[in-house]
This record gives structure tokens, sequence and C-alpha cells, in this order.
């Protein structure tokens, strides 16, 4: 397995697997790797012959008082995981690699951002467009794999690699859960066990609304209203949002009446939890 930290050798690889008529499948993460990052690495791993993995906390999505400083890493621990999951390189560049003194370019939409997580954190799309943009260019892979439980991330992903005419396929891998339900995530690693329960609530109150369409209910309002309920129990949380919303356009309905999705975020004791899941009459 190669471990890459300078641009130009990635690129240097990059266009050799191409000559070599490799495809090469592509994941970028901010590391602090969990079984969800394990199944994006295994649905690269049947798309492609050559599987790259990136591992970069990027300063440009946090805000000013985001958790970047303490974002949890383990890099040693990564390398161990890639290297058992088969990953052929890992792309580990600095921050003054992908930002270098005067760096002024970003890439920005105009729409999706605008909505669920984008309202509250309003540098994190321009920040994760903006380094995806230099991660496609710098490993130019032919598929790269995001996961779903970021469903608005792929969405903007999608859109700009649509926009921009990037030649790469865009895949999205499944919400993997702990046993409990709990969607995983890096930031996991903040709770305490006290936290538990009203960790568990996003997954419940997500689970709750399904139930509620299956039984024919397709009024948004009166399902958000049951989730907030539902969340509202524990004290500890404070509601970002609950979204019934157009998957594509990311824009709210009021009625399910085919294919739509349900995001929550909430902070926990300042620690942000984000979940959702597909409504289908």
């Amino acid at each position: 397995m190669n471990i890459i930290h300078s641009v130009q050798e990635m690129q240097a690889r990059a266009d050799e697997m191409r000559r070599l008529g490799k495809t090469t499948a592509f994941v970028p993460t901010m590391g602090y790797l969990h079984a969800g990052h394990v199944s994006l690495l295994r649905i690269g791993k049947q798309k492609g012959d050559d599987l790259v993995l990136s591992i970069f906390v990027n300063p440009a999505q946090f805000g000013p008082n985001e958790d970047l400083s303490s974002y949890p890493r383990s890099l040693e621990r990564d390398l161990e995981l890639a290297e058992k999951e088969g990953v052929d390189a890992v792309f580990v560049p600095t921050d003054k690699a992908l930002y270098q003194d005067g760096y002024q370019t970003y890439v920005e939409l105009e729409k999706l951002p605008h909505h669920l997580c984008g309202l509250s954190r309003p540098v994190f799309f321009k920040g994760v467009t903006t380094v995806v943009t230099q991660l496609f260019h710098i490993v130019k892979p032919h598929v790269a794999i995001f996961g779903e439980k970021d469903f608005q991330q792929l969405a903007v992903i999608r859109q700009m690699v649509a926009d921009l005419k990037f030649d790469i396929e865009i895949v999205g891998g499944p919400i993997i859960r702990e046993a409990d339900g709990l969607a995983m995530s890096s930031r996991n690693a903040y709770l305490k066990d006290h936290m538990r329960p009203a960790a568990l609530s996003l997954s419940k109150a997500l689970e709750n609304s399904r139930q509620m369409v299956q039984s024919g209910i397709s009024d948004a309002r009166e399902i958000v209203e049951k989730a907030t309920e539902i969340l509202a129990a524990f004290p500890a949380i404070t509601i970002d949002y609950i979204s019934i919303c157009d998957p594509v356009t990311l824009d709210d309905v009021a009625l399910i009446e085919g294919r739509t999705l349900m995001a929550i975020a909430v902070a926990l004791e300042k620690i942000r939890l984000i979940d959702n899941t597909i409504l289908q009459p």
C-alpha cells in the first residue's frame, strides 16, 4: 500500500494508473475510519481495480466555533485498517499542500447548500466542494464513493460533478448503523455513555416516521411534530432541523406522495449528530 503526501506524486501515480488502463475508485474521508467508511471502501473495491483512500481533515469546511482542532484523528489506526481492506494508495496531504499561501479559489453551488445543514453551517459546503474538486484533480478517479448518511453532501457533489462536467461516476453508499441503530459517524467518538439514549432518539424518530407513512399518514407537518416530540423528550438535545423534502432539490414538501427524504440534525451537548431516511408510501 502506497502512502502519499505530495500532490505531485499522487498526480503522477494517477496518470500511471490511467496509462495502464486501470479503473480508479476513490473514497475521500476525514479519517478516524469506522465500519461506515469500510463499507465505502468495499464498494470501491468492486467498482475499480485501483482503490485510493484520502485522509484529510479539511479546515475550509469548519466554521469559527466548530470542532476542527478537536476532530478525532488516528492516522496509524486508519492506515492499518486501509491496508487490511486492500487499499492500494492512501493520499494524506497537509493543509499547506491543498491550501498554499495565497490560496483564493473556491467552488460554490447556488441552491442546494441553502437547505438543511447549510443553513446553520454556511461555510460547510463551500469547503466541501472546494476540497473535493481539488481531490478529483489530484487523484483523477473514474468512480468516487460517498456515504448516504451525509445525504446533502452527496446531493451537492452529484450536482457539482454534473455542472462542471467531471467524467466521474458518483456512487452513494448506504448508512451503516451500530447494533442499537445509531448511524455511524466519526463524531460518535465524542459520545459518553449517558448520552446514548438521547443520540438514539434520531434513529427512533426516523423509524417512527417510516411507520407513520406506512400506516397511511402523508402530512409532513404531522410527521415532523411527532419526531419533534420524540427528540424533545431529551433536554440535552437542541434541534437544528427536522426536514421532509424532495431528495433531489431538498425543497420542503407538504405531502409525502413518492420517494421523500426525511433528515434530522441536532446538537447533543455541543456534539452535532445527523441522520436521515427515505420515506416511501
